[in-house]
């Protein structure tokens, strides 16, 4: 995560993100560089169009809290649906035992 920190970084400050740079803010922040992952890193970003893309990642957590919040039954159903599956695991787990014991 923190290599795409140092890209944003590097972004809002109006500097190129090249592997210098990427590398050289992840340096000073005390960050064991990774030159393979720095150069996928600028590889993937040379298409991208950061300030749209954050932009649009800001955007995104402001309507998860509505979705969530729309749907009175689907949280419900959410938390019924694990506790199923461990009263199942556990009927199989003492019925697996109990073939031990014969």
């Amino acid at each position: 995560m923190e290599y795409v920190y140092a890209a944003m970084l590097l972004h809002s400050a109006e500097k190129n993100i090249d592997e210098d740079g990427v590398s050289s803010v992840l340096s000073a922040a005390g960050v064991e560089v990774d030159g393979a992952r720095v150069k996928a890193l600028v590889t993937s970003l040379g298409d991208v169009d950061i300030g749209e893309a954050m932009a649009t990642a800001v955007a995104a957590p402001a309507a998860a809290p509505a979705a969530a919040g729309g749907g009175g039954d689907a949280a419900p159903a959410a938390e019924e649906a694990p506790a199923e599956e461990e009263e199942e695991e556990e009927a199989g787990g003492f019925e697996g035992l109990g073939s031990l014991f014969g």
